[in-house]
């Protein structure tokens, strides 16, 4: 299932809040990447207000007439056959589209990598399909701890439609033992999360021929709306230990502390000085509580003994997110 925008209220909504933290002045805007923009409503009302547009769609019909208008433009709209969730397959061999490289995909909009703490390089907009939804936003994740795929670039900024559930879960609390998740720890402490705008499921259009809304259920969580969530990278997570090179590792270890909730802190070190409560389960510490118990474990002589250690090194790349 794919949605649109296609409702004009909320292209004008949609615009204005890609327009908040635009750089001000005459001068050139950022590019904008807009990933699956489908019969390219939105393009046309962010090419009016003056955006610098990349598109990129995997769908052959919507490519047609996405070139159609790129062809009538003097250079504002570059059109790509492409699949944003197909960057940077793990296979080997050259690509085919929708399959591309996130190299050829910035070299073509002509955006250079920056370093980690510049300014935002690039904003990225788009739907994520709710078919495997938290996977994909795990891959994001991933990548952006990594710094690989769009993050070699810099802070790359995402401007994402999810669904209310995941919206819940990304931002819950700790404490919060059923909703909160290492996928909270993990986006909450890696971007800088704002809700920009909330919309019922009713407003979007879909390619489904009976005009169904295919809209997920959930027993648990409120899944009434799509959620248009801005994710930027924290200027400052790359500090003390935590680095690109063994982000891989704390991952890891706070998907472990969430296989055990029960478990409290002093199940991975004996360190006294993380200011961590006495006893803390694992699914009530905030995020940077986290992050102290890893830079402890890093600073530790018995790091390599925990029992994750040589299960990481053995399983990280294969690790079912």
């Amino acid at each position: 299932v794919r949605r649109f925008i296609a409702c004009p209220q909320l292209v004008r909504t949609v615009r204005r809040c890609l327009q908040r933290g635009a750089r001000p002045g005459p001068g050139p805007q950022p590019v904008l990447l807009e990933f699956a923009p489908g019969p390219g409503i939105l393009t046309r009302s962010l090419l009016e207000a003056g955006f610098r547009v990349v598109a990129l769609e995997s769908n052959a019909d919507f490519l047609t007439e996405l070139k159609s208008l790129e062809n009538s433009l003097d250079g504002q709209l570059k059109v790509i056959h492409g699949d944003f969730f197909r960057l940077d397959p793990l296979a080997k061999g050259a690509l085919k589209p929708p399959a591309v490289s996130s190299d050829k995909l910035f070299e073509t909009m002509g955006v250079a990598a920056v370093p980690w703490r510049a300014d935002v390089p690039l904003k990225i907009f788009g739907m994520v399909p709710q078919e495997l939804e938290r996977n994909r936003l795990w891959r994001l994740l991933f990548a952006m701890y990594e710094c690989s795929s769009i993050y070699r670039y810099g802070r790359v900024e995402l401007n994402l439609f999810i669904s209310e559930k995941e919206y819940t879960v990304l931002t819950a609390k700790p404490g919060r033992s059923k909703i909160y998740q290492a996928l909270s720890v993990l986006a909450q402490l890696g971007y800088e999360i704002e809700l920009l705008h909330k919309e019922p499921w009713s407003s979007f259009a879909t390619n489904l021929k009976n005009g169904g809304l295919a809209i997920p259920k959930t027993g648990r969580l409120p899944n009434d709306h799509l959620c248009l969530v801005r994710l930027t990278p924290q200027q400052n997570l790359f500090t003390g230990n935590l680095k690109p090179s063994n982000a891989s590792t704390f991952i890891f270890m706070v998907k472990q502390s969430f296989a055990k909730p029960k478990k409290n802190y002093s199940f991975y070190t004996s360190e006294k000085s993380l200011e961590i409560p006495k006893n803390a389960a694992m699914y009530n510490l905030y995020p940077e509580d986290y992050k102290r118990l890893f830079e402890a474990l890093q600073n530790s002589d018995m790091f390599a003994e925990t029992f994750f250690h040589d299960e990481v090194l053995a399983s990280t790349r294969t690790m079912n997110l």
